[in-house]
């Protein structure tokens, strides 16, 4: 086919269309989800994530000559399929003929979205108004900021696409780009995808930020040396007031622990003072009632010596005249 003066010849709307429609029937028969990229009038994006995505390509002057084309092709229904993933947007785009289009971000850095959480911390009350783009001037400022925000910068993007145009971004490109703030209007939660980050990590900022610094400012609850001394039964001032001296921080006084009994050197005596007790009781006593004690058989008494102790007797009696004189 000779082209004149090496373009391609003009292929109407309609053809486009036609083109695309088939195309996406054979991707729909291989189980492709086709996506395309409808608008409603001419307005390419009417919420705050899609607005944002489409002004902040704007900004940079080596998309300005190739963005405008690319709106035309978007606003026409030239993109037949969209679909973002991680860090990586897949589009089929119809020109003369249907083109595949591969547009690779680099993930968010880790320190700049650590620093979006804490500048945008206890600004976001709920997820929905987080998506519904309901953010106070100052998170706005925070996520839109044309270097520190969520929307990537033009080394953060390799651009593909099989048409033969030499540029680094075609129209093609250019018209994907705009597709991906239509997609957010309706799913901004995309856009955290392709950067790949959780936005619900936006709400959860406050808390974290609460842990870090209540652990940053020495709040974190620790267990006191009294006390732990208290617990152990040993005495860990003289070690504390050495660390206060040693730093120069002057310590508190306080009274010592008291000193716990040593109970078991004082039971071990008394257990040996009743032994030797009993031994001497047993050795006295004389004959038990019955048995024998285990050291060996009773005593006899002798049968003659029938006289009770002295212990035993009884005290004589009294006559009621008292005693004579």
């Amino acid at each position: 086919m000779s082209w004149y003066y090496g373009w391609r010849p003009y292929v109407s709307v309609h053809e486009r269309r036609r083109k695309a429609e088939r195309a996406m029937s054979a991707l729909r028969k291989k189980g492709v989800d086709v996506q395309p990229v409808t608008l409603s009038g001419r307005t390419i994006a009417s919420t705050f994530w899609g607005k944002a995505w489409c002004d902040h390509l704007e900004n940079f002057s080596d998309f300005s000559n190739r963005l405008p084309r690319g709106r035309t092709y978007v606003r026409n229904g030239s993109v037949c399929h969209l679909e973002i993933h991680k860090g990586l947007i897949e589009a089929r785009v119809s020109g003369s003929e249907v083109y595949t289009v591969r547009v690779e971000i680099k993930p968010i850095a880790r320190q700049k979205w650590q620093k979006i959480k804490a500048r945008s911390a206890g600004q976001i009350s709920s997820l929905l108004d987080l998506l519904a783009g309901r953010l106070s001037a100052g998170v706005m400022q925070v996520v839109t900021d044309a270097k520190q925000g969520l929307f990537p910068l033009p080394g953060e993007m390799s651009f593909s696409c099989s048409c033969p145009d030499w540029a680094v971004m075609c129209k093609h490109v250019a018209a994907v780009l705009y597709g991906v703030g239509a997609r957010l209007d309706t799913q901004p939660e995309l856009l955290f995808l392709l950067r790949g980050v959780d936005h619900e990590e936006l709400i959860s900022a406050p808390a974290e930020q609460a842990v870090v610094e209540a652990t940053t400012r020495g709040k974190a609850k620790r267990v006191q040396a009294e006390d732990l001394g208290a617990v152990f039964g040993i005495d860990l001032q003289p070690a504390a007031r050495a660390r206060g001296s040693a730093s120069g921080t002057p310590q508190p006084a306080t009274t010592p622990p008291a000193q716990r009994p040593v109970r078991t050197a004082r039971k071990a005596k008394t257990m040996a003072r009743a032994g030797d007790e009993q031994e001497s009781q047993t050795a006295t006593a004389g004959p038990l009632p019955t048995g024998e004690p285990a050291d060996g058989p009773l005593l006899s008494v002798p049968k003659g010596n029938t006289k009770r102790p002295a212990s035993t007797r009884r005290a004589p009696r009294r006559s009621a005249q008292g005693p004579s004189e």
